[in-house]
């Protein structure tokens, strides 16, 4: 029989030497080589220290001494006062984050959608812990400070988007101070609303009391238009009246004193004659429209006098 030929210990050990080696060796040249996205950067450190960063694309780095993190460079959006789940629907959020009071001293509660994206990934990772949540806080002050400049109702229906673009542009120079690497794609209005049932009711009070106000004072616009007119037409009537009456009495008075004038002329010429002809003048007016009947006081018989000029 052929004897067996026995493994040395030394050979086992090389051979483990080689496989480990072999391990290693494909550890070490995986981890030189890494892949970036189009949608990524990556930040590449030595010993803690950023030395470059990276786009789309192969690239080396040395094994062990230095490091990779990737950064998503796409747009990514938060909800400001609800949250936006996976599947896109949007939820409103427990906390008091989108309740902001108005210049006129109103709570309104104000959703908005903000869009950023990272604008430098260097920053993003080392100057804020939390860079997101910075940008939350910041969003949250700056919706706040824009919205303190407008009233209830310009909230809620005709400065929704100054109070965007006043929002966006406040925002943008708060993360230039904060430099923590995001930078503002979009910021939008959702929904405006005050915030609880019972303001809700007394804003629609107010709305109700505001819309009859409208109501009475358009009314009453239209019955001062209906009224003026009629109002103005009945003055002019009267003014051209009272001028009638009053060239009408001028007139008289200016015909009485032409009378006047001449009978004082006739009186100066004849005094007695002038005086018997007024006195029968005045009489005829007197008994004009009467019946007179002469007596003695003792007869009782009377007896009209009728005029001569009107027979029977």
């Amino acid at each position: 029989m052929m004897q067996q030929k026995q493994v040395s210990p030394k050979s086992i050990a090389g051979i483990f030497a080689l496989i480990a080696a072999a391990i290693f060796l494909i550890i070490v040249i995986r981890g030189s080589f890494y892949t970036v996205s189009e949608q990524q950067n990556g930040v590449v450190t030595q010993f803690g220290s950023v030395i470059r960063t990276d786009t789309a694309g192969l690239h080396f780095k040395l094994p062990l001494i230095q490091d990779v993190t990737l950064v998503d460079m796409t747009t990514h959006g938060i909800g400001i006062g609800y949250t936006v789940q996976n599947d896109g629907q949007n939820i409103t959020v427990s906390n008091d984050d989108g309740i902001m009071i108005t210049k006129d001293f109103n709570l309104l509660n104000i959703d908005f959608y903000l869009e950023y994206r990272v604008s430098d990934p260097i920053a993003f990772l080392y100057n804020s812990k939390k860079p997101e949540e910075a940008l939350t806080n910041a969003t949250l002050g700056c919706v706040r400070t824009v919205v303190l400049n407008y009233t209830v109702d310009e909230a809620m229906t005709t400065a929704k988007n100054q109070i965007q673009s006043d929002v966006k542009e406040l925002l943008v120079k708060t993360l230039e101070t904060y430099q923590i690497g995001l930078s503002i794609v979009n910021i939008t209005i959702q929904d405006s609303e005050p915030p609880t049932p019972q303001i809700k009711a007394a804003f629609k009070a107010v709305e109700s009391a505001k819309q009859g106000a409208a109501t009475a004072k358009n009314e009453a616009l239209q019955y001062q238009n209906e009224r003026i007119p009629a109002a103005e037409a009945q003055a002019d009537r009267t003014i051209q009246n009272a001028q009638a009456n009053k060239e009408a009495r001028i007139a008289e008075a200016q015909g009485q004193v032409a009378r006047f004038n001449s009978m004082f002329e006739e009186y100066q010429k004849y005094p007695l004659i002038t005086k018997k002809r007024l006195f029968y003048e005045a009489i005829e007016g007197i008994l004009k429209d009467s019946t007179v009947i002469i007596t003695d006081g003792k007869t009782q018989s009377m007896y009209p006098i009728k005029p001569f000029t009107k027979g029977e």
